[in-house]
């Protein structure tokens, strides 16, 4: 299970980001749309990180 959440966490990020930021911009502001860039930017390599597998 873990082997395949390190493989899709950058996938998603790639696709969801640009869709999901865009939409928010439209419909709450680009001041909300820019925290929602800079939470969700941060989120994910946070998790990127701590889903990473390093080489022994």
């Amino acid at each position: 299970m873990l082997k395949r959440l390190v493989a899709i966490t950058p996938l998603l990020g790639a696709i969801l980001f640009p869709i999901v930021v865009p939409i928010i911009i439209l419909q709450q502001g680009i001041s909300f749309g820019l925290a929602t860039t800079l939470t969700l930017t941060t989120l994910w390599f946070i998790f990127m990180l701590r889903t990473s597998e390093m080489p022994h």
